[in-house]
């Protein structure tokens, strides 16, 4: 049997991380199976099943899993700073690219041809959002009890306006009733599971029978001094935007909300974008909805996590406010953008470094995983209702049927639910039928 790999240099991890962050396309299914390429199958830094069981671990909490893995194997890997390097590279590429795409959104998005790629983009992203309702439901949905959960979730959110977090709070009770009296109905298995060829793999840098790390053992010191530091540092930084611009100043607002928004991304960014509808859009007036869609089509289109399109509501709400004067606007959407994407993140490294161990002790017990299942049950209902409110904006025209829209939509839905067409190759194609059809109108 070979040896396992030589140990990786820091400078090493620092590479690969920052050109994931590059060539992360494809959302978190893409991404996960991106690191599970390279970090299992050719480097093997790790193994299959250590893999594995980080990544059950960050499919347990809010927030991005693919960026929390990647926080999670670099601090196995290089401790504390590896961890915190490989989430930043992870996310700053995905960062500085959108606020360079918001940036010429905002600069020339009334231009003919732009505003023609954007007509063609809209009715896609409906199409992706009701697409990954289905995934989510037919991974979660198996039975009458989850299907009602999700029910009850969309018709919360979009006729009742129950906002968001009760939704989520709603579920998690509906679970640990179901996972104390019914627990079968909450035993999903192994559906997040990485696929693999059943061949044995030679031994990993960090093996199945590698012993935990000292500094990944669980002590309540070692939590409390993390989770404390965490929390002190969220705490400085809105401190400090608040004694610069008033507590009641567009940018604390916005650290304050999207901290807030950054510990209720169960399910993924599709399931959160209604609660940042709620507020970004109908409350703080940060960005239109029209705007929200476009931006949700940027995300898509770039690498890192999808709910970097908080950046994007970031940028533009900084840009149409204005925050430094009319004549610094790229200024001011660019120290939005960075505001809302530290304070979206910083939750996930709290939740690796200090939880981690704690969290894995407890992985398999129904009793505790229930309240998350119920919760994915109702992200899909919510997710349902984001597609109705993205869809009323797209495809109706005061009331009147837009059928070109709706053409673009169906075909879209009908390539990436039937013939399973990669969302950039459908949003490129999208978005060349809107620039044709702007051309063909005008």
């Amino acid at each position: 049997m070979s040896a396992p790999p030589a140990p990786v240099s820091f400078r090493t991890a620092l590479r690969y991380w920052l050109k994931l962050g590059f060539i992360s396309f494809g959302g978190p299914a893409g991404q996960i199976a991106m690191m599970h390429a390279e970090l299992v199958e050719r480097r093997r830094w790790i193994s299959e099943r250590r893999f594995l069981h980080a990544l059950n671990y960050c499919m347990l909490l809010p927030g991005p899993e693919a960026t929390q893995l990647a926080i999670y194997i670099g601090w196995l890997l290089h401790r504390v700073p590896g961890g915190i390097a490989a989430g930043m590279l992870f996310v700053l590429p995905s960062l500085l690219v959108l606020i360079a795409l918001s940036w010429i959104y905002m600069a020339w998005g009334q231009v003919p041809a732009i505003a023609g790629i954007m007509t063609g983009i809209k009715p896609a992203v409906v199409a992706i959002v009701l697409a990954a309702a289905w995934r989510i439901g037919s991974r979660t949905l198996r039975n009458g009890l989850l299907v009602g959960v999700a029910l009850a979730a969309f018709v919360g959110i979009d006729l009742l306006g129950v906002p968001f977090p009760l939704i989520v709070l709603g579920a998690a009770v509906v679970g640990l009733a179901g996972g104390r009296w019914r627990p079968a109905l909450f035993d999903l298995g192994g559906a997040h599971a990485v696929a693999a060829d059943g061949s044995p793999h030679p031994p990993a840098l960090i093996d199945d029978t590698t012993p935990t790390p000292a500094h990944a053992r669980f002590t309540w010191r070692r939590l409390m001094t993390v989770g404390v530091a965490g929390c002190a540092i969220g705490l400085a930084g809105w401190a400090g935007l608040a004694l610069v611009y008033g507590p009641d100043g567009e940018l604390p607002r916005m650290g304050a909300f999207f901290g807030r928004m950054a510990l209720l991304t169960f399910g993924g960014a599709y399931a959160v974008l209604p609660y940042v509808v709620q507020h970004a859009v109908e409350q703080y007036h940060w960005l239109d909805a029209g705007q929200m869609i476009d931006g949700l089509a940027l995300g898509e289109t770039t690498p890192g996590p999808l709910i970097m399109i908080v950046a994007f509501v970031g940028f533009v709400g900084g840009w149409t406010h204005a925050l430094f004067g009319p004549d610094a606007r790229f200024l001011a959407g660019t120290a939005a953008a960075c505001v809302v994407t530290f304070f979206t993140f910083l939750p996930s490294f709290v939740f690796i470094l200090a939880g981690g161990p704690l969290v894995e002790s407890t992985r398999g017990d129904v009793r505790l995983t229930a309240p998350l299942t119920a919760i994915s049950a109702a992200v899909v209902g919510v997710i349902a209702s984001l597609a109705v409110f993205f869809g009323a904006h797209v495809f109706l025209d005061h009331g009147a049927p837009r059928w070109d829209a709706i053409a673009i939509g169906t075909a879209a839905a009908v390539a990436l639910l039937r013939y399973r067409t990669g969302t950039i190759k459908t949003i490129l194609a999208c978005a060349l039928a809107g620039l044709l059809l702007s051309y063909w109108h005008g």
